[in-house]
């Protein structure tokens, strides 16, 4: 005979897909039928039309198909009603439903903002090949699009669906095992950003307090080029930031991205590293190394802010082909010359970034790789 306790304790293992918790811990279990071999579970989805309901169904009938003498399973939804999603955020983010503001990151959370002096150096794609890179290493990784008016990071992630709102906390969406947060997803397709300063610290603002993160290793910020109000309201709100800058060779790339690099001391960022992108193309025929954009000029701006070169990327064309189909490279194609510098970059981030409580566990995997 098959028990209801056995199909309870299957259904711990079913993970919501963005709040990353097991449907009974978030009481999402709205009842179980057992009729001999057959198995009926009914799920209470936070919102009508959850973007995740199929997966949810999937890992259900997975988990208590397993069960020994189930032969058939059958799967409902129903929905939340507002005192059940009201205890939900109670659950997840405490004291969030009273009017207070406070950062809804874990004190284990180690924030990683990536910026640089100018556009077009590769910020976006690097922000989110290194935190795939993370994410595949075993880490909990959440991503900021704070270029707020240049948000790319949707696209290159791919993922279009909207975050859902329970009563009033945002939960971001899930893809490549990253949650992610970003303008884009609160507007039109290519609509423009027309904001001044309060507008865009407000939007900041929320991405930290109203959004559940959960218990994250790393939270990865991509930070819009130059030195404008948002790198000036991210160092004020993001708790014991370290910063990378990313620079081409290219001289004139590396004096912008030096005063990024000042910018970001002044606000009370700490500039733990420089990553070089576009270093050098490799000749597909012979293998020659060519350096478009010039030489050392990673290395220089490293030697002048007297922290270390993290890595050197290649310029190659499978890193830009992959972003622009929403699959980071260090996923789609680990092998790429441009992943394996990504990678390796992403393994000596534990070495250089501040530790924040709880932050051995995720070091030593990362070590191990």
């Amino acid at each position: 005979m098959v028990s209801e306790t056995a199909i309870r304790e299957a259904l711990v293992g079913v993970i919501d897909p963005e709040l990353r918790r097991s449907v009974v811990e978030l009481d999402m279990v709205r009842s179980v039928d057992v009729r001999e071999s057959h198995v009926g579970v009914t799920i209470a989805l936070t919102v009508a039309g959850c973007p995740m309901k199929a997966d949810l169904e999937s890992q259900v009938r997975g988990r208590v198909g397993a069960v020994e003498g189930v032969e058939s399973v059958g799967v409902s939804f129903d929905v939340m009603t507002p005192e059940q999603r009201t205890a939900l955020r109670e659950r997840l983010h405490p004291g969030g439903g009273n009017g207070a503001k406070s950062l809804a990151i874990s004190q284990r959370t180690r924030v990683l903002a990536v910026a640089s002096g100018k556009g077009g150096v590769g910020k976006s794609t690097v922000t989110t090949n290194l935190a795939a890179a993370l994410a595949a290493g075993g880490a909990e990784v959440g991503v900021v699009d704070a270029d707020i008016y240049g948000y790319s990071v949707p696209r290159m992630l791919g993922i279009t669906r909207r975050p859902v709102v329970v009563e009033g906390m945002i939960v971001p969406p899930v893809n490549h095992g990253l949650r992610i947060m970003s303008i884009g997803f609160f507007l039109e397709p290519d609509q423009a950003v027309v904001w001044r300063g309060p507008m865009l610290h407000k939007a900041l603002e929320q991405f930290l307090t109203d959004v559940h993160w959960g218990e994250l290793d790393y939270l990865v910020v991509d930070m819009p080029p130059g030195t404008g109000d948002v790198s000036i309201s991210l160092g004020q709100l993001l708790p014991s930031p370290d910063v990378v800058i990313v620079t081409t060779p290219q001289a004139a790339a590396q004096q912008v991205a030096e005063r990024s690099a000042e910018v970001a001391a002044k606000t009370g960022m700490r500039v733990a590293g420089v990553i070089e992108n576009m270093s050098y193309l490799v000749c597909p025929c012979c293998g020659e190394r060519s350096h478009v954009f010039g030489e050392g000029g990673g290395r220089a701006l490293a030697d002048r802010l007297g922290v270390p070169l993290l890595g050197e990327i290649p310029l190659d064309e499978p890193l830009r082909t992959a972003a622009d189909a929403g699959r980071p490279l260090v996923l789609e194609d680990p092998d790429a010359p441009s992943a394996r510098a990504v990678a390796e970059i992403a393994a000596a981030l534990p070495g250089v970034l501040r530790p924040r409580s709880g932050a051995e566990r995720i070091d030593r995997r990362l070590s191990i790789r």
